[in-house]
């Protein structure tokens, strides 16, 4: 029964390059083809601790396809090959200037959704998702050229902000439509 290493990390796992910018579709492929190895339907029949092993390594496959799919995710996951923690508690410092954009979009968002102005929220939207696409362009360079791990932390630190704010405007236009 082949069943994954649990030595190796998610890209190698997948054969892929132990980068922030790589082809997604050689992901979903790897992806796809390791699920279909280990899942554990395909391992029904076989013994209570090979069974339990599927298990495992459908958890690990998972897990590891979360991670490298998700912008952010992948840029700690990177940083923390690198022994960098990119979301220590310790350290929760941003720019004001950045925490007072993103502060001005939330009261802009909450003025937005309190007056039923959809157009306004997906405006925000657009901006706030137009800077985090420049923004991954950022980690992608500082992480995979430069490696510039200091700068690619709070980089990554700002793109969590920006796809946690991107999901809560989501959520707001989701609830306009729901009304």
């Amino acid at each position: 029964m082949a069943m994954i290493d649990f030595s190796r990390n998610h890209f190698e796992l997948f054969g892929l390059p132990e980068h922030y910018r790589f082809d997604p579709a050689l992901l979903d492929r790897a992806y796809h083809l390791l699920q279909g190895e280990v899942h554990p339907d395909r391992h029904a029949a076989a013994s209570e601790t090979e069974q339990r092993l599927a298990l495992q390594s459908s958890a690990r496959v998972n897990e590891a396809y979360r991670a490298l799919k998700d912008p952010v995710a992948r840029a700690q996951y990177l940083l923390s090959l690198r022994g960098i923690d990119a979301f220590d508690d310790a350290d929760t410092s941003l720019s004001v200037d950045f925490l007072e954009r993103q502060l001005e979009r939330r009261e802009a968002a909450a003025a937005a959704m309190a007056d039923g102005d959809a157009r306004a929220l997906e405006t925000l939207q657009d901006e706030v998702r137009a800077e985090a696409r420049a923004l991954e362009q950022r980690v992608s360079s500082l992480l995979d050229v430069d490696r510039a791990w200091d700068a690619a932390r709070v980089a990554v630190r700002e793109l969590r902000f920006l796809a946690k704010l991107a999901a809560d405007i989501d959520a707001m236009l989701a609830a306009r439509e729901d009304t």
